[in-house]
């Protein structure tokens, strides 16, 4: 325990973010497989060894966030996603996306949706096409290296299949998980199972969380009410895709985050806005990895901007 001290700076809250992790990843073993620890653990370990490079050079600790991003990273991807293929996602999360900002504290975008944006463009197959069978009774994936693959779209992930074929998984599968899709992603139930540890232990920002399911709820319910094509149900967009797995994890973490109370709420909402517009009229069936990025971005200016509206009302009312 010693040299692991001297090797890792020790973070509290990333180890509460993983405890909340346990679950999902206990769940996703079960409907995928134990691929799915291995290809974590290759992933974390590649990772870990990306920032040691750089903190060598600068004499100092690696993040225990490392870990936890290394761990939300692999959530993301398919199952069968290659060992080489999810190692170049996590150098370039780790490298291009924290270390050269300065690394932990100092991040623009968020690591882990970074590097799955990056290999989401550069090898789009194995992110869009090749997906596993969830397993849907016990003991399914923990007698098995890996489930079967899906042989049609019909097999798809829920909103492949929808906007495909019209098909519409049932709210029951989307909430328990026995759907296709990436690893961490299936299982609603599971995802706010973990949501509930990280409120409970005052990891996270409720407003993080509920200002962008209100965003996403309100444009989706717009949208369906006036009869927009492929506008799925709020509750089946909600349940479907990595929108509830990022709002938990990613649009809550704190660093790319707005600081300003406010500006929380409206980041937030953006957030789920935009990842309705970009599913319902973007060619990608996702889009909640690329508005948390987009949002990114502005989260410094739109903490600016709420910083200086209030020094303007405390002046007029002065």
């Amino acid at each position: 325990m010693s040299k692991y001290n001297q090797l890792f700076m020790k973070q509290l809250m990333m180890r509460k973010v993983l405890l909340s992790l346990i679950p999902i990843i206990v769940g996703a073993v079960f409907f995928f497989g134990w691929r799915t620890l291995l290809l974590m653990l290759v992933v974390t370990v590649a990772g870990i060894l990306t920032e040691a490079i750089f903190k060598r050079r600068q004499n100092k600790k690696i993040s225990e966030a490392v870990i936890v991003t290394s761990v939300l990273f692999s959530l993301t991807l398919p199952v069968a996603t290659p060992f080489w293929v999810a190692i170049i996602g996590i150098i370039f999360g780790v490298a291009f996306a924290k270390e050269v900002f300065g690394g932990f504290g100092h991040n623009i975008f968020n690591p882990a949706l970074a590097a799955r944006t990056f290999i989401y463009v550069c090898f789009p197959e194995y992110l869009t096409v090749r997906w596993n069978i969830a397993a849907s009774s016990f003991p399914g994936g923990f007698t098995r290296y890996i489930t079967p693959a899906v042989d049609a779209v019909s097999g798809s992930t829920p909103l492949l299949s929808l906007r495909q074929s019209g098909i519409i998984t049932s709210l029951q599968q989307l909430l328990f998980g026995n759907a296709s899709g990436s690893m961490g992603e299936t299982s609603g139930a599971l995802i706010l199972l973990g949501a509930i540890i990280l409120i409970l232990t005052k990891t996270i920002d409720w407003k993080l969380m509920l200002s962008p399911t209100v965003g996403f709820v309100a444009t989706s319910s717009i949208l369906t009410l006036i009869g927009v094509n492929n506008a799925p149900s709020p509750v089946f967009g909600l349940l479907s895709g990595g929108f509830l797995f990022a709002s938990v994890y990613f649009i809550t973490e704190p660093i790319t985050a707005p600081k300003n109370s406010s500006a929380k709420i409206l980041y937030g909402l953006l957030i789920g806005m935009i990842t309705i517009l970009i599913r319902v009229f973007g060619i990608f069936v996702e889009g909640v990895m690329f508005s948390v990025l987009i949002m990114n971005s502005f989260a410094p200016i739109i903490d600016v901007a709420f910083k200086e509206l209030k020094k303007r009302r405390q002046v007029k009312t002065a």
